[in-house]
């Protein structure tokens, strides 16, 4: 098997961290292509809001649905462009910024990048943690269409 094309889901965690330094050394070893992809969940906010003891409404400051938008795309820029400038050493990279799921988002990526290989961390959530937040790398995992490397954070 070659693996010329690597897919790095990355995010703001150390997690993600470790998992992107392992998989740009894997990409160096094999000279790959390496495509990071940053996902963004949209933040849901309420149009209004009521204290749920006394009924009364909260007065919630103006709030800006696009400056939020802004806000997080500047993030995940700053996110790859950090990612980038700390792993690639002259690895070619192409990055997405995709909005949505982040399960889907990193296998959708994964297709139109065409890759050979997923790297994702993992948060290593279990028990009640896992069954309310689920978990994106086992997502990933069972619906992959090519081999996906989960790398735990192996912490000292």
């Amino acid at each position: 098997m070659k693996i010329s094309k690597i897919l790095i889901g990355i995010d703001d965690s150390k997690f993600s961290e470790y998992a992107a330094s392992y998989g740009f050394d894997i990409a160096r070893t094999f000279n790959a292509h390496v495509g990071l992809v940053h996902i963004v969940e949209p933040a849901v906010t309420p149009e209004t809001s009521s204290d749920s003891l006394i009924g009364m409404p909260i007065s919630i400051p103006d709030f800006n649905e696009i400056n939020l938008l802004d806000i997080q795309k500047d993030n995940a820029e700053n996110i790859i462009d950090r990612t980038i400038s700390k792993y690639a050493n002259g690895l070619q990279v192409t990055h997405f910024n995709e909005y949505g799921s982040t399960a889907d988002g990193i296998l959708s990526c994964s297709k139109e990048f065409k890759a050979d290989l997923i790297v994702i961390g993992t948060h290593g959530r279990s028990g009640i943690d896992r069954l309310l937040m689920g978990s994106v790398a086992e997502s990933v995992v069972r619906h992959s269409h090519v081999p996906v490397l989960v790398v735990p954070l192996v912490e000292e």
